[in-house]
């Protein structure tokens, strides 16, 4: 584990409609997404913590988000709420080429909020991000990119071969 004092969110609740099954459980070079993002967490951070809605068996625990929708920025809030750091780092399941020094350049460059410039995910979230994410989720504004508009937020240039989003079955592999 690293000896970061950072929190690592893992998101495992969508819905996978373009992949055909969950994503999650998708194989790239013997290990499923989910177990490949786990594990890269554990490199960058010091606490991990997965937020899904616990709807297939994962080898390890998920908090559930405890709500029936079904957008990013809930479990973003989620992950924040249970995070024991100010600073979170938030990727999705579906990205299996992000490194450690990745995610440690958006927690270091995080203000409220950092993230690549195609969006904001993969992101940093601080604490401070909470009330805004929160306020949107309550008025029904799930889109992240608009939750965090009016908050202080870094764009962290990264490597697009890091960036990789796995959308088809055919993707797994890239």
């Amino acid at each position: 584990m690293a000896d970061r004092a950072l929190t690592g969110v893992l998101l495992v609740g969508g819905a996978s409609t373009r992949f055909g099954s969950p994503k999650a459980l998708a194989e790239l070079d013997g290990e499923t997404l989910a177990e490949r993002a786990w594990r890269l967490l554990g490199e960058a951070c010091d606490e991990r913590i997965a937020v899904g809605k616990n709807e297939y068996k994962l080898p390890f625990p998920v908090l559930d988000d405890a709500t029936g929708v079904r957008a990013p920025i809930v479990g973003v809030v989620a992950g924040l709420r249970a995070a024991r750091h100010d600073v979170a780092v938030v990727i999705p399941v579906d990205m299996p080429r992000l490194t450690v020094a990745a995610l440690h350049r958006l927690a270091d460059a995080c203000p409220d909020v950092a993230h690549p410039p195609a969006g904001p995910l993969p992101g940093a979230y601080r604490k401070s991000a909470l009330d805004a994410l929160e306020r949107a989720v309550a008025l029904g504004r799930l889109a992240l990119r608009d939750a965090i508009a009016g908050l202080d937020v870094a764009v962290v240039p990264l490597a697009a071969a890091v960036l990789v989003n796995v959308n088809t079955p055919g993707d797994v592999h890239l």
